[in-house]
């Protein structure tokens, strides 16, 4: 018996594609998503903490050139979330790229990368829900760092609990938040660079910044790799789109639009505003550092309270995050449950379409990721977070292996649905992979924490591969068994 189940059942009997019931009769996932609200996810799916906390390190190691660093990673993600787009608006489902690798390489693969998936974001609510922590303690010190996580992941819960729209409406508002603080940043920062901003207390120098403090180059075109490490993982989130699609009003027209824009939003949202920071202060300004390169790029300017302003940006970023990382790690998990590979009660959706126990579930793992965070920062949480850092490479990788052979199975079987197409194919496909394979080795043969990373990574990896094919070999072993006893 063949185990693999087809994608186009999955679609029709889980109400991925706006069905509200499966064919059993029990509930299924709803399309609770307007498409303001997929619009919405897709922009600021992309906008993450890393953008606003991490980019003074990676100014601090390239100089300048970490713009070219992030037109690297920019294109790398413009072409992945091209080969997903071609995937998803042909074949919309919760799982994704998940169910995609299911049907085109294996059970094993679909499983394995599911769960690595899952297992990312559930270590990302910790993450997410302490950074916030953070900030809300410090406006609020009466409350513990604890007692605001826990708020957090509370009302953050309450709400994909819900309803789909629900989530919808808050990523709406979250995600508005982020889009409108840095098209505002990149709009009064280029006023500020070319000295016609009223008032401002930057001197205006235009482009003089990029190559005044050692060049475009500073620190050797070298660093510009080491500028990709540090980057990278900023830029994770943007596939999930593709999985809120599935509940959304057109899933193909949602998913189109999205790939689509996708240039223009890296192009805006990351080397804009990125691009604005370098103009308006000299790359190895201390402040960049020691207050972050938003924040000490506002202050240039003579914006009042900028620490503050960025403080609440960077809270709905971190809000935003978390509540997205807690809708896909349950969407994920609730469709590894409809293949099989997770527990049925999973897949069980309520009346109003919300997988309950999938969040639930999700959530719980998050509870004890906080609690591992605030125990053992340096040991436990640490492990957790170096074993999934790599995982979002391997993501974007699976995607690529699984464009080159699902592009086939389309065209085979319902060449009207694909209306995105993947550029260059298969060639651009092969070249991305190379890309993110250099990148996987880099940080290997760069050593320290990266190395951690990919190794704990690869580890966790083998370990979820192996469950998987041990999983396998029983499910072939049991479909055999009645033929064997004939014989």
């Amino acid at each position: 018996m063949n185990t693999q189940p087809t994608l186009a059942k999955e679609g029709e009997n889980t109400g991925t594609t706006g069905d509200s019931q499966q064919s059993d009769g029990s509930h299924g996932l709803k399309a609770g998503l307007k498409n303001r609200h997929l619009s919405m996810i897709a922009i600021g799916g992309v906008i993450g903490a890393g953008l606003f906390v991490g980019s003074g390190s990676g100014i601090a190691a390239a100089g300048p050139a970490i713009l070219l660093s992030y037109a690297l990673v920019g294109a790398m993600v413009v072409f992945v979330m091209r080969m997903l787009g071609e995937m998803a608006a042909a074949r919309p489902s919760s799982g994704s790229f998940s169910a995609y690798a299911d049907r085109a390489l294996g059970r094993w693969a679909g499983f394995t990368i599911g769960w690595l998936y899952w297992f990312f974001w559930v270590v990302v609510l910790a993450v997410e829900a302490t950074a916030g922590a953070k900030i809300l303690e410090s406006w609020i010190p009466a409350v513990p760092q604890w007692g605001w996580a826990l708020i957090v992941m509370v009302v953050l819960t309450a709400t994909n609990l819900g309803s789909v729209a629900s989530y919808g409406e808050f990523e709406f508002w979250f995600a508005g938040i982020k889009v409108v603080a840095i098209a505002a940043f990149v709009v009064v920062g280029l006023l500020a660079v070319f000295g016609v901003l009223p008032g401002s207390d930057n001197p205006g120098a235009g482009f003089a910044h990029l190559t005044d403090a050692g060049g475009f180059f500073p620190m050797g075109a070298g660093a510009v790799l080491t500028g990709v490490l540090m980057v990278v993982f900023s830029f994770m989130g943007s596939e999930i789109v593709t999985l809120a699609a599935g509940e959304s009003e057109d899933p193909q027209k949602a998913v189109t639009k999205a790939t689509n824009s996708v240039i223009w939003r890296i192009g805006v949202f990351y080397l804009g505003s990125i691009f604005v920071v370098l103009t308006l202060l000299p790359w190895n300004d201390k402040s960049i550092l020691e207050k972050g390169s938003y924040v000490a790029a506002l202050d240039s300017i003579g914006i009042p309270h900028a620490g503050q302003i960025m403080n609440v940006i960077v809270l709905t970023a971190v809000l935003s995050c978390l509540n997205s990382g807690l809708y896909t790690a349950s969407r994920m998990a609730f469709s590894l449950g409809q293949r099989g590979d997770a527990p049925k009660a999973f897949a069980k959706a309520n009346k109003r379409g919300v997988p309950t126990t999938a969040i639930l579930a999700s959530v719980v793992f998050g509870f004890v990721a906080v609690f591992f965070n605030y125990k053992w920062p340096d040991t436990v949480f640490a492990f957790l977070l170096n074993s999934s850092g790599a995982v979002a490479l391997f993501v974007w990788l699976v995607i690529c292996v699984t464009q080159l052979r699902m592009r086939g199975i389309i065209l085979r079987e319902t060449p009207e649905k694909l209306v995105v197409r993947m550029w260059l194919f298969p060639y651009l496909t092969w070249a991305t992979i190379a890309m993110i394979v250099g990148v996987l080795g880099y940080m290997v043969y760069d050593g320290g924490s990266n190395r951690e990373q990919v190794v704990l990574s690869l580890l966790v990896a083998a370990l979820v591969l192996a469950i998987a094919l041990v999983k396998e070999r029983l499910l072939k072993r049991a479909d055999s068994g009645p033929e064997l006893d004939r014989v």
